[in-house]
C-alpha cells in the first residue's frame, strides 16, 4: 500500500462509526461529525503516513500506525477548536507512537528510500540517486525526534510552533534542536563521501 492507496473504505468508515458510538463523548469533544472527519481524514492521511514511514523506518509500521494514530484521535477526550489544532494533535499522538514503539523494540528502525525522494527530490540521474541513498543513510542514524523534526521543517514545511507542539518540546528549543539536527545530519552526510 502507498499513501496514494489511502482513502476511507467501508470497512473503514464502519469502524470509525463504530468508534464514534462507543465513545460518543471523545466524539462529541473533538466536534467533527463523519463528513468533517472524512474531509479531515483525506487531507491529513497522506502526510500523517509519509511523516510515520520516515520517523518509523516502516512502510508496514506506518499503515499499523496511521491506523492506531486516527483511532486513538477518534477516542481523544479533548476539546479542540479548529483544524490546525486537530492536526498538531494528530500528529503529537503519532509521535507518540513511534516513540513508545522505538523505546519497547530497543532496535533502530530501517531505513524507506522511496521517502527519501521527497526530501531529495525526484529527479533520476544517478549523482541523485547516490545523494538519496547517502541522505537514505544518513537519516537512518538520526535519533527518532531528530528525523521528525526535520521532516516536519522540510518536508512538511512546518512552523517551529507547529514543530514544538508535535514533538512535545518547548517552541523556543525548537530551532536550536533543529541546528543540531542538521548539523548532526550534514556531519553524517560529510562522513560518508
Amino acid at each position: 500500500m502507498s499513501w496514494r492507496d489511502l482513502t476511507i473504505n467501508d470497512a473503514e468508515r464502519l469502524s470509525l462509526a463504530r468508534a464514534l458510538d462507543t465513545d460518543r463523548a471523545g466524539a462529541m469533544a473533538l466536534t467533527m461529525n463523519e463528513d468533517e472527519f472524512r474531509l479531515f481524514y483525506d487531507r491529513n492521511s497522506r502526510p500523517l503516513w509519509a511523516y510515520l514511514t520516515r520517523i518509523s523506518g516502516s512502510r508496514e509500521a506506518a499503515d499499523d500506525l496511521l491506523q492506531e494514530t486516527f483511532y486513538r484521535f477518534l477516542r481523544a477526550n479533548v476539546t479542540l477548536e479548529n483544524d490546525a489544532h486537530r492536526r498538531h494533535y494528530l500528529f503529537r499522538i503519532a509521535t507518540n507512537l513511534v516513540r513508545d514503539g522505538f523505546r519497547q523494540s530497543r532496535t533502530r528502525p530501517s531505513t524507506v528510500e522511496h521517502d527519501v525522494e521527497l526530501l531529495a527530490g525526484t529527479d533520476r540521474s544517478a549523482d541523485t540517486a547516490d545523494q538519496r541513498t547517502d541522505l537514505n543513510r544518513a537519516m537512518a542514524q538520526l535519533k527518532p525526534r531528530e528525523r521528525a523534526m526535520l521532516w516536519l521543517a522540510y518536508a512538511q514545511g512546518s512552523s517551529h510552533r507547529e514543530i514544538a507542539a508535535v514533538v512535545g518540546v518547548k517552541a523556543e528549543s525548537v530551532k536550536p534542536l533543529l541546528f543540531r539536527a542538521r548539523r548532526k545530519l550534514a556531519q553524517l552526510l560529510g562522513a560518508e563521501r
